[in-house]
């Protein structure tokens, strides 16, 4: 007696019970995945016999016992409604793969024509398990499944860094880039924000592989005991994919036939070679300097005497001046400060510089217009501050004129790459002197910062000039809450600060709303404006020269999808001598630079002011 017959000898409710599981073999039905197993055994054997004569009196239960089999005897004992719940979820795993491979890989792509299409790899996945013989197919299924599971939670990073650095994530440079996200997480949030963020974020990681990976399972099998349907479905669904393709055809303005993932894949592989080249490429430019041979005293000769101060403006990006719902009260702000400046017998000049990083990731930045080197990721600036090459600021310090010194109250930790960018001394939030509450992310309030910088350096008499690399921190992500000026006889230790504090939003709130992101926003760039020039009133001199610029653009929920990663740049000055030797750079006269005024890289800015400055 052939084995495949055995299931004829099985009672009723064992029949029930294949069905119930989704299209098992009853009756005349022979299952190919049994056919490929064990093959065509020879009827008529003792040990065939034997065999099913001891399955069948395993299968009947002795007296007095309940038998249980399937889900404890679930299914059989309500064999539709198993069956029912065997088919939905051979269903939900179709579904779920379907929006794994549809899903685009940015939120503001997400909407209901994004699913209007068919994927090509779903047919290409269908055949390859089809040919495959069964017990090696059991691994393709399980190698697949993680592999698209792998594939969406890349995906879900593209979409966590497009919504905060307005681009995908890099395989290659951007995993140190996740410590950070912590950081900001706790120092936002506090402990437990960031527990939480953390465990539902490996929770949401471990869920996709799983699902995904259970879900190309479930369907290998169902292909498997169905393989005449699946074999004829594949087919026809791979012609309909292959006329919609060549037609063109769309629904909504969407092409119906898609190879998204192909295209995707491909994409991240260029990236990664890309990436793992990079190292070289950079080498290669941080060797040229116009700059290396040019004697100490040749250098910068055009602001000797001058007390000079690069400032950076956390997240000051141009949609605070272009975007009409923040443009009429950045620019009452912006006028004020020229009204401000003018009244103390400054003048300025602006432009715009392209930022490499937008939405985080300031250092780079910081690094970029210091360096004159592109500095678009991690890697580049830990070359960079491992290497040899001259910044600005370290320029400065080797003419041995100028006493250099840096104001980072966004730093809490040691910062080793201090030395690279030749400061002599650096100020972190530690050594300010502030004795307030944290704004959220920021340690120190701008206003304090800048008032710190006089007494500890600026108001000393009898000092050298003075080259300040200062990076005001308040307008830093997440806007909430947010300080405003106030009294600088009245800054004392900081301590006042505590109700101004208690007065403001809470982050959490003010994040429930794209709106009120981008209106606290708008405040903190007006607060960093107004703590600067009111200092430059205050304590600034015909001696004083001042360079501001903001260090990338916000988030895109401030920016609205915007693609432009321009920054303003200001410089400031009583001496007229100083603005004259930019003449030739064209710049809007005031702080707020005309929409057509010239826009650099960032990384032009060290070569163009050296020169400027050079004799």
């Amino acid at each position: 007696m052939s084995l495949f017959t055995r299931s004829r000898q099985l009672p009723d409710t064992a029949r029930d019970e294949a069905d119930a599981d989704g299209g098992g073999a009853t009756g005349e039905e022979v299952t190919e995945e049994a056919a490929e197993e064990t093959g065509t055994a020879e009827r008529g054997t003792a040990e065939s016999t034997e065999a099913a004569e001891t399955t069948q009196a395993a299968d009947t239960p002795e007296a007095g016992e309940s038998p249980r089999p399937g889900w404890f005897g679930w299914r059989r004992r309500y064999p539709r409604t198993a069956r029912g719940v065997s088919v939905g979820t051979s269903v939900l795993a179709g579904l779920l793969l379907l929006v794994v491979l549809l899903s685009p890989a940015r939120l503001d792509r997400m909407d209901l024509q994004a699913f209007l299409r068919f994927p090509v790899e779903l047919i290409v996945l269908a055949t390859v398990l089809l040919v495959l013989p069964s017990k090696v197919r059991r691994i393709a299924a399980v190698f697949f499944g993680a592999f698209i599971g792998l594939l969406t939670l890349v995906k879900l990073m593209d979409m966590g860094f497009r919504q905060t650095m307005a681009r995908p994530f890099d395989l290659v440079f951007d995993w140190i880039m996740l410590g950070n996200a912590t950081d900001w997480l706790r120092e936002s949030f506090g402990r437990t924000g960031e527990v939480l963020a953390i465990a539902g974020v490996i929770i949401l990681f471990i869920a996709v592989l799983v699902l995904c990976t259970l879900a190309v399972v479930r369907l290998t099998n169902v292909m498997s005991r169905h393989r005449p349907r699946a074999v004829v479905t594949t087919l026809v669904l791979g012609t309909v994919w292959v006329t919609c393709f060549n037609l063109g055809v769309q629904f909504g303005g969407v092409a119906f036939a898609t190879k998204g993932y192909t295209g995707f894949v491909a994409n991240r592989v260029q990236q990664v070679r890309n990436g793992l080249g990079d190292a070289k490429v950079f080498e290669k430019q941080s060797a040229v300097d116009a700059f290396a041979a040019t004697p100490p005293d040749q250098l910068l000769t055009g602001l000797r005497g001058k007390d000079v101060l690069f400032t950076f403006i956390e997240s000051y990006g141009r949609v605070a001046i272009d975007d009409p719902a923040m443009a009429p009260e950045m620019d009452a702000t912006l006028k004020k400060g020229d009204a401000t400046l003018k009244a103390a017998g400054f003048a300025s000049r602006s432009g715009w510089l392209t930022s490499p990083v937008t939405g985080a990731g300031s250092w780079m930045a910081h690094s970029t217009f210091l360096s004159g080197l592109w500095v678009k990721n991690q890697q580049r600036y830990l070359n960079l501050t491992s290497s040899k090459r001259a910044t600005l600021t370290s320029y400065f310090q080797k003419t041995g004129d100028w006493r250099t010194v840096g104001i980072v109250p966004g730093v809490r930790k040691s910062w080793p790459e201090g030395k690279y960018f030749g400061l002599d001394h650096i100020y972190d939030s530690t050594h300010l002197g502030y004795k307030g509450p944290y704004f959220s992310w920021t340690p120190v309030p701008d206003q304090f910062s800048l008032e710190a910088f006089q007494k500890l350096e600026h108001g000393k008499k009898n000092r050298d000039p003075i080259m300040a690399e200062i990076i005001l921190a308040s307008s830093h992500n997440p806007w909430s809450p947010i300080a405003h000026t106030i009294g600088w006889n009245d800054l004392g230790d900081g301590t006042v600060f505590e109700q101004i504090k208690k007065e403001g939003t809470n982050p959490t709130e003010v994040w429930k709303s794209q709106e009120r992101v981008r209106t606290e926003y708008r405040k903190a760039i007006q607060y960093s404006v107004d703590s600067l020039t009111q200092w430059m009133q205050r304590y600034g001199d015909k001696n004083t020269v001042l360079v501001f610029l903001g260090d990338h653009q916000p988030v895109p929920t401030v920016t609205k999808g915007s693609t432009s990663r321009d920054v303003p740049v200001t410089i400031v000055a009583k001496d007229p001598k100083v603005l004259d030797r930019v003449a030739d750079w064209h710049w809007t006269d005031g702080l707020k630079p005309a929409d057509n005024a010239p826009e650099w890289g960032m990384d032009k800015f060290r070569d163009r002011f050296m020169t400027a400055f050079a004799k």
